[in-house]
């Protein structure tokens, strides 16, 4: 055994020196080749050489194995775990393998450093890791004089040598017109003053138009033995950084493919190297999530992104963090604590070099904890109140090293949806189950238009929950368009609450057999609800009311408010149908049970309704039929209605059955036999097989950069269903 003291040296005049950074590592190295060992064990404060900087990508790990072209990569480009000097003599033939292992966890297993890794055979772990170099300038040296003239690289690059500038990357495009090049933050004026200084009469004949700095930035690597045999990673590389809306200065790639460098703004490099990192499937894609409207559906909703959080990150490598809950969209001068946002304290931390993914996003615990103390902030939660209101809501939402951000807006309340366009225009994704947003004021409409035409690559506006709830009638409605068709009529009962008084004041004969007959026929999966025998109006909507299916002031379900906002959002997807009408005008032209300003008793109300259903009802059975709550949209007339139509008895609207919702599609190809969508919207526990298919779409989706719209397609598709209530949302 020898002791060798590695770090003190002495000069080639045998003066006492040092051999600086990591010269005892460079030591451990020239004495594993001297004495031909078989491996070389570099005992450090780290596990080893990690994906990307921990401190500035939480969820980077420990590599296993990287090579020695690898290694040395990464360590250049800022890894400092060891220096690449190191690598040199134990990659010489015969190779010796090196071992980077932590000093306070020595049973940790560490890194291996050897000729190969597992970014040769792995397609998906093409790239091994990221690294960056901060405190960086770019210069660019631009002009019409420098197309087809030998010897101005030579004359630029011989400049910066006597200036004593280190040129750490260099692009140069074919036209010959711009030379670029990247020094470090403190010799860009030197190098720019010597550049000037040598192309003076360039300059002054304006053969060189510009000689430019920009700074801060940084330089994001990607590095891979891989890469070179894997096609595509430069365009996954680069895509990743566009979705995270990063704005790239310069971009150098070697011939032998192994790295990939891109010059960003130093403000952006953060989020940069998550963005990479997740597109690599080196780390899950953080998204960011706000909720506004902490009723039955948002407290679902907050339930089941907790449920499904784990799922996401574990099989499709997304991490959904809820960041910002609001309870309404009153304002904080009307009520302080409605005003108020719950925030997460901090966005994540770490314990013993993993990240607690406990206190990265609010829980229901942690929710309703924290909103029944009395005291506004607690240690005993990760989450605090933090004052605010609808147009500071983005900002508890988006964060610079973040690229997805998503607000959900469970409201019915129309001040919330005329913010819509304004977090749009932020850079928020909107999830909306409040249709107010595209049924409100002309004015409103077209501004969420105009951020959608302007910014629509960048951001998401998805309202499919806002009509038919559970059904995905705009999801349908889109593919119908995109496919060729063209949609002739659409028809439908689109009010739950309708669906359920009209069915129980005159329900359907023989629907109690056709139940009994998909019970035995579906071995029990089957479990139908039926009323045989009908009520009275009012009991009815009483029924409704207690079942969550109306608000407790029915009039405003009565007078089709709801039905018709609904309406709105669909006639929008139709040649913008929705131009000529308004919520207003739709109520007026359709068939109301009473006027708003007509009785204020409700009382009284019930005994007028009472007896013209009845009388309704009655003089539909002489006819063989049964009133039903029918929604239409004729795209040729350009007309939208909402009637009581007398249907047959065995017309689907008739035996639709209680609080379920049904849409047609009369289109071009389905002219004889209309698409039809039905589903039972009571619902609350059923979770179809299509969230599957949802989470394929998902995980097929996320290596082309399309994270926010397919996890709006699952979420919303869960949440419809999730709910146990029947809110308006």
């Amino acid at each position: 055994h020898f002791v060798i003291t590695g770090f003190v040296a002495s000069n080639t005049q045998n003066v006492p020196t040092t051999l600086q950074r990591d010269g005892s590592d460079y030591s451990a190295a020239i004495f594993g080749r001297l004495f031909l060992s078989q491996g070389i064990t570099i005992w450090t404060d780290v596990n080893g050489v990690m994906s990307a900087d921990p401190r500035r990508v939480p969820s980077s790990y420990t590599l296993t194995e990287v090579s020695f072209n690898e290694a040395m990569e990464l360590a250049y480009f800022g890894a400092k775990v060891m220096h690449p000097k190191t690598m040199l003599p134990a990659s010489i033939t015969p190779p010796i393998p090196l071992y980077i292992r932590n000093t306070f966890q020595p049973s940790f297993p560490g890194t291996r450093i050897y000729t190969s890794s597992a970014t040769h055979s792995n397609r998906d772990k093409c790239v091994c890791g990221f690294s960056s170099i901060d405190s960086m300038a770019l210069i660019n040296v631009e002009g019409s004089g420098m197309v087809g003239i030998p010897g101005v690289a030579k004359r630029l690059f011989g400049t910066l040598e006597s200036k004593g500038v280190n040129v750490v990357l260099i692009s140069q495009a074919s036209s010959e017109h711009s030379i670029t090049f990247a020094t470090t933050l403190e010799m860009a004026e030197v190098a720019k003053e010597g550049i000037e200084e040598e192309f003076r009469r360039e300059i002054e004949n304006n053969h060189i138009s510009t000689v430019e700095i920009q700074k801060p930035c940084s330089i994001i690597a990607a590095v891979g033995d891989g890469m070179p045999t894997t096609t595509g990673v430069s365009g996954r590389f680069f895509t990743a950084l566009g979705d995270a809306k990063i704005s790239v200065l310069a971009i150098s790639q070697g011939s032998s493919a192994r790295n990939i460098s891109a010059v960003v703004y130093t403000s952006e490099s953060t989020r940069a190297l998550r963005a990479v990192h997740a597109a690599f499937r080196l780390s899950h894609t953080s998204v960011r999530v706000g909720v506004i409207g902490m009723n039955e559906v948002g407290l679902s909703l907050l339930k089941l992104l907790e449920e499904q959080r784990n799922k996401l990150r574990s099989r499709f490598e997304i991490d959904l963090m809820v960041v910002a809950l609001m309870k309404d969209g009153m304002e904080e001068k009307e009520e302080e604590e409605n005003g108020r946002i719950v925030t997460l304290k901090e966005d994540g931390e770490k314990h013993n070099g993993d990240l607690d993914w406990n206190t990265c996003s609010i829980t229901m615990e942690v929710y309703q904890s924290l909103t029944a103390s009395t005291e506004a902030t607690s240690d005993n939660t990760v989450a605090k109140f933090t004052p605010g209101d609808l147009s500071t809501l983005p900002q508890h939402v988006l964060s610079p090293d973040c690229a997805h951000n998503i607000i959900f807006d469970c409201t019915g309340e129309t001040n919330v949806g005329q913010y819509h366009a304004t977090w749009l225009k932020s850079g928020v994704h909107v999830i909306t189950a409040n249709s107010t947003g595209l049924s409100g004021p002309i004015k409103q409409r077209n501004a969420i238009d105009a951020v959608l035409n302007q910014h629509g690559r960048n951001v998401s506006y998805l309202r499919e929950v806002t009509v038919g709830g559970a059904l995905p009638v705009v999801r349908t409605l889109h593919d119908l368009l995109y496919s060729g068709d063209c949609v002739h009529f659409v028809d439908g009962i689109l009010s739950v609450s309708m669906s359920y008084i009209l069915y129980r004041i005159a329900p359907p004969p023989g629907a109690k057999a056709g139940n009994a007959f998909d019970e035995h026929s579906s071995n029990g999966a089957f479990q139908g609800v039926s009323f045989d025998t009908p009520c009275l109006f009012s009991e009815a909507v009483k029924e409704a009311v207690d079942l969550g299916l109306m608000e407790t002031d029915p009039r405003r379900d009565l007078s089709n408010e709801y039905t018709a906002r609904v309406l709105m959002v669909l006639a929008k997807e139709l040649d913008d149908l929705d131009k000529c009408y308004d919520v207003e005008k739709i109520q007026d032209s359709s068939d109301q049970l009473f006027l708003d300003d007509e009785c204020n008793d409700i009382n009284a109300l019930y005994t007028k309704v009472n007896a013209l259903m009845k009388e309704r009802v009655e003089s539909a059975a002489e006819k063989g039929c049964v009133p039903r709550h029918v929604s239409s949209i004729d795209v040729k007339a350009g007309t939208i209605e909402v009637k009581i139509v007398d249907v047959p008895l065995n017309h689907v609207f008739a035996i639709t059955p209680p609080s379920c919702e049904c849409v047609r599609f009369f289109t071009e190809r389905h002219r004889s036999y209309p698409l039809i969508i039905q589903v039972n919207k009571f619902c609350c526990v059923c979770l179809p097989d299509g969230s599957l298919s949802f989470l394929i779409i998902c995980y097929e989706n996320i290596s082309s950069g399309k994270h926010s719209l397919t996890i709006h397609i699952f979420l919303t598709t869960r949440i419809k269903q999730h709910t146990g209530t029947f809110c308006r949302s």
